[in-house]
């Protein structure tokens, strides 16, 4: 079963996130990640939740989303993400 990454992004140095995006990118090609959504306009349609940037990948199954979030590549991207903004994050299942 496919698994997905979804994150929510609020960037305060966009500087900085350049470099850990960079790194990202590295980790989501070695783990065949496929980008869904990396950014692009959100519109709220309910409730309060009005996130500034949106991410989601899709992996072959939770194992493997889960060997790229803690892979030596990805650790990397989050130590230089480090005060460049906030993300909040989980990994699920689906088709």
């Amino acid at each position: 079963m496919s698994a997905y990454i979804v994150a929510e992004v609020t960037i305060t140095n966009e500087e900085q996130m350049k470099a850990y995006r960079e790194w990202s990118t590295r980790a989501m090609q070695e783990f065949g990640a496929e980008v869904l959504v990396r950014g692009g306009r959100v519109v709220p349609l309910e409730g309060d939740w009005n996130p500034q940037r949106v991410v989601i990948l899709r992996f072959p199954d939770l194992a493997t989303a889960q060997a790229y979030y803690h892979s030596e590549t990805y650790t990397k991207a989050r130590e230089v993400r480090r005060g460049a903004g906030t993300i909040r994050m989980f990994a699920v299942e689906g088709v």
